[in-house]
């Protein structure tokens, strides 16, 4: 009887659990620290944002940053919980101010992933350059020779995004929460930074059907590699153009060693 109940009972997701009600305090120095590289990543887009006719006079591009960032660094577990402290404390570089929870839901559905996107590629040469200056680790072995073979290694990760919560209007009446979409970021092994990041809303799209994008955007020279191996290793190839082996389009096996050409490869 016990073990058909259970079998019976759905399985919970923990991504969906009950959170706590206190997001987590404030941290003074990292604070000033995402104001210090944040405030001129935003303010460069501030000719964009007047572009799209955003304009909003409280809930502007500094404000739905901060609030952004303020709910995953802070663990805010809710909208109503987020309005609550932006009544009463300041968050990052904005000052308190009083919003209702409609207003500030509303401007979370409207408001354009891609200007998120477009700061976050400008706070990137930023995060580069403060670890070429304070670099003083030595790198693994590995990422060592192989670095002396190629100018750039990278890794390529696909993930589905978990199920969304189903609180919005919009998605109460579907029967099941649906899957977020998925997305492929690309990381620099050496600087440990991410290099490019696609999201697609179909969360069942092959990690395969990325590779045009990761083409595009990966230089001459640069060891691209896949998060997951298959069985036998990771599985290089060529790059396009390249006269040597013109006719093979084999891949070359990392487990068995570099290979003649190894510095001319690209992984797909």
């Amino acid at each position: 009887m016990g073990s058909e109940m259970a079998k019976g009972k759905p399985r919970s997701n923990r991504d969906h659990a009950q959170k706590k009600h206190r997001p987590d305090i404030s941290d003074e120095v990292i604070a000033k620290q995402l104001e210090e590289l944040l405030t001129p990543a935003i303010d460069a887009q501030a000719s964009y944002y007047r572009q799209l006719d955003l304009r909003a006079r409280i809930l502007t591009l500094p404000l739905m940053v901060a609030a952004v960032l303020t709910l995953l660094w802070r663990d805010v577990p809710s909208v109503h919980e987020l309005c609550r402290m932006l009544a009463r404390e300041d968050l990052l570089w904005c000052r308190a101010v009083k919003v209702s929870q409609q207003a500030l839901a509303q401007r979370f559905l409207e408001f354009p992933a891609e200007l998120f996107e477009r700061v976050f590629f400008e706070v990137l040469p930023r995060l580069k350059h403060r670890w070429q200056a304070r670099q003083n680790r030595p790198l693994p072995t590995s990422v060592r020779k192989a670095h002396e073979q190629f100018e750039q290694i990278w890794i390529a990760d696909g993930s589905t995004l978990e199920k969304l919560f189903r609180k919005l209007g919009s998605l109460q009446a579907i029967e099941t929460a649906p899957l977020a979409g998925k997305m492929v970021t690309l990381i620099d092994l050496v600087t440990r930074l991410p290099v490019h990041i696609w999201f697609c809303d179909n969360p069942r799209r092959s990690d395969a059907k990325f590779e045009d994008q990761l083409r595009s955007v990966t230089p001459a020279k640069t060891l691209l590699l896949p998060a997951i191996p298959n069985s036998n290793g990771i599985n290089l190839y060529r790059n396009k153009g390249h006269k040597v082996n013109e006719d093979r389009n084999d891949p070359v096996d990392v487990s068995s060693g570099y290979g003649p050409y190894f510095s001319e490869f690209r992984c797909a």
